[in-house]
């Protein structure tokens, strides 16, 4: 079974990928506190603003709605069988010893 990681290892790991990468000639640019990673200079698809247009208001399809609700009122029409009480039958039980060793085999009616 594979050894689930830990914190201090997912942090080692990322210290030593963060080290490579400076190494390998990468910088690290700070970011001023409260900008969003949503939000690009360049606009775009990911330039737009989340969440800032107004709820939009659903329009029902009546003939849609109904023509679903026709297609699950046929499929319930089918009237379910009666359920039968059940029952109990005799099953085959098997006594075992301290050790675990059958020793015999017996009806129980439960």
């Amino acid at each position: 079974m594979k050894k689930p990681l830990s914190k201090a290892d997912l942090r080692a790991d990322l210290e030593r990928a963060t080290e490579r990468f400076l190494r390998t000639g990468g910088t690290v640019t700070a970011v001023p506190r409260g900008v969003s990673g949503n939000e690009t200079p360049g606009g775009g698809h990911q330039g737009r603003r989340l969440f800032v247009e107004p709820r939009a208001t659903r329009t029902l399809v009546p003939e849609v709605v109904a023509a679903i609700e026709e297609r699950r009122k046929s499929r319930l029409k089918r009237s379910p069988e009666p359920k039968r009480s059940r029952l109990p039958k005799p099953r085959r039980k098997t006594i075992y010893d301290d050790f675990g060793e059958p020793l015999r085999r017996v009806w129980d009616e439960d």
